[in-house]
């Protein structure tokens, strides 16, 4: 018997995550199918497959190959997921909704007679207008590069509460671009969700959390609507707690862990044992800057100062941020620069190795010779504290080790 094919269309597939989920939702093939747009008809007419998921930018483009659209796809005017029928025909549906929906509830955020800012509008952009309007949005704004509400005049709306991002602005490998300058003119907002996963913390998801509001990715939403969409390619029901269980498994292999602290805390051994026991790749921020300066460190301070080491520290940490499941060690200065805080948080899980200061070297290691360990610690203590995820007593490796990992698991 011929093995049922399914899979995922779009302009650009490389680094989508779909592959993995359905793997973990049945035991059919998953491809990752290129398309240009003069590709797409005449691949909907006569592809072999049962099944396929759609994502940017044709969730409008195949809807005039389907024979049979859902309610809920009318309605919305924008199909993410595609059946063959038993006459061979296309069934066209929107899983996107059910994964909106899921990302809204699982936020915490309250829609209800709230104004709603909506960046973009493309297929996923009429999704979230849609489930937003069922959720009882008092006003849905649509923000484009043009016509009467755009990117220019965006002061029209301070009083928005909630942002959702619906543009592929800001993703992998475009990670340092945002939809939005500044959340400065939005004093009412309570959170920004943003529906795309890598990274995992976009630019636009770190100016919501600088304030302290919620922000949430993706990813979610994709683990959510692949489930819905399984159902249909199987013709049967997967339990909701499917969704948690991939949700969580693909956060932490996704994510870097990374380690920061004073010099002398241990993060380079640590962070060695936990990449072994993890089977990951670890990365030392100093040891890369050494690498590809060819200097020792002391030497960098003394011939050029601080600042140009700093400037080597954040280029290396600007390329470890668009990686994903290493265990990086950081030097302990750098995350004094924000910069190098926006960068390790994208795809980062932050641990502070807390090591007492009566234990911490200072043989060489510049700044602690000549600042003296006790006062840079007083000055970069609240920093690590307000960055970190987990805070670590770091008082033996074997400890460390174990604290790290039983947060993982």
């Amino acid at each position: 018997m011929t093995q049922q094919r399914f899979g995922l269309i779009g302009a650009k597939l490389g680094h989508s995550l779909s592959p993995e989920i359905h793997a973990k939702l049945g035991t059919y093939r998953y491809d990752l199918i290129e398309l240009s747009e003069e590709e797409v008809g005449p691949f909907l007419t006569s592809g072999d497959f049962q099944g396929l998921n759609v994502t940017i930018p044709y969730k409008k483009t195949v809807i005039p190959y389907c024979t049979e659209l859902t309610p809920r796809a009318k309605a919305i005017g924008s199909v993410n997921t595609l059946v063959r029928l038993p006459d061979g025909g296309l069934l066209g549906d929107n899983t996107d909704y059910a994964g909106f929906l899921w990302m809204v509830e699982r936020s915490g955020l309250s829609v209800a007679g709230k104004k709603c800012l909506v960046l973009g509008s493309g297929g996923a952009s009429l999704t979230v207008r849609a489930v937003l309007s069922d959720l009882g949005a008092g006003e849905i704004v649509v923000i484009s590069r043009s016509g009467p509400d755009n990117y220019g005049n965006l002061d029209k709306h301070a009083d928005a509460r909630l942002i959702v991002n619906t543009t592929p602005v800001g993703m992998f490998p475009n990670c340092n671009a945002s939809p939005l300058e500044t959340l400065d003119i939005f004093p009412e907002l309570e959170g920004v969700l943003d529906i795309v996963y890598n990274p995992a913390h976009t630019d636009l998801m770190q100016m919501a959390m600088r304030r302290g509001l919620p922000a949430v990715n993706g990813l979610g939403m994709l683990v959510t609507q692949a489930k819905v969409a399984a159902e249909r390619f199987l013709g049967h029901d997967i339990p909701d707690s499917a969704i948690d269980g991939i949700l969580s498994d693909l956060t932490l292999a996704f994510a870097n862990i990374v380690l920061i602290g004073m010099p002398g805390s241990g993060k380079t051994t640590v962070g060695k044992r936990i990449a072994e026991k993890l089977h990951r790749r670890f990365v030392d921020t100093d040891e890369l800057v050494i690498r590809n300066d060819g200097r020792q460190i002391p030497k960098i301070f003394a011939e050029d100062g601080e600042p140009f080491f700093r400037g080597l520290e954040t280029a290396v940490i600007e390329k470890l941020s668009h990686e994903h499941g290493l265990v990086i060690a950081t030097g302990g200065g750098a995350v004094m620069r924000e910069r190098n805080r926006e960068l390790l948080r994208r795809n980062g899980i932050i641990f502070w190795l807390d090591r007492p200061v009566e234990d911490l070297p200072s043989y060489g290691r510049p700044l602690s010779q000549s600042r003296g360990v006790e006062a840079i610690f007083a000055e970069r203590e609240p920093v690590y504290r307000a960055f970190a995820d987990r805070v670590i007593e770091c008082r033996t490796v074997r400890g460390a080790v174990s604290q790290i990992l039983g947060e993982q698991s």
